[in-house]
């Protein structure tokens, strides 16, 4: 609420709350995910590393089909790619998602390398040190119902990204 009513930088409120900028950043997404009735994400990193490869398998072979049976019916995938690059529009539904995906893949999902970020299980392009862009997934159901790729070089210095 102080960021997005008081507009209080996220390390301003990491302050007040003796949290990590990234950490209020992430406690500040899933706020927001639960006030607009966002699916509830599943707790076991097993289940979402199982979601991850899944996607990641069908997405590297191509594979409609595959890909739609991981994605939730309603996924949603936002897009955060910095100021300096044009807006893309927020994709819904497995298949307008499922399709997008399998336009794009062929020239970036060689790339990709399962990875924690921000705690949950997602994608990491680049490294842990210099990483290109991620994709945060959010996992209910065991069907992946959220997706967010970010690539703005300033969220991703603080994005917390494992192995």
């Amino acid at each position: 609420m102080l960021h997005d009513v008081f507009d209080m930088r996220f390390d301003e409120v990491g302050q007040i709350m003796g949290r990590t900028e990234s950490a209020t950043r992430q406690l500040a997404s899933r706020a927001r995910r639960r006030v607009r009735g966002a699916p509830r994400p599943d707790p076991d990193l097993g289940v979402q590393r199982r979601a991850v490869s899944a996607f990641l398998a069908a997405a590297r072979n191509g594979d409609f089909e595959a890909l739609l049976e991981v994605l939730a019916p309603d996924v949603v995938v936002r897009f955060d790619l910095g100021p300096d690059r044009e807006p893309r529009p927020t994709l819904t539904g497995a298949r307008t998602v499922a399709a997008n995906v399998l336009q794009t893949a062929p020239r970036f999902i060689g790339y990709a390398r399962p990875a924690i970020v921000n705690g949950a299980a997602g994608l990491l392009f680049g490294t842990r040190k210099a990483p290109i862009a991620v994709i945060g997934f959010t996992v209910s159901g065991g069907r992946t119902a959220e997706l967010d790729l970010v690539s703005d070089p300033a969220k991703l210095r603080h994005l917390a990204v494992q192995h």
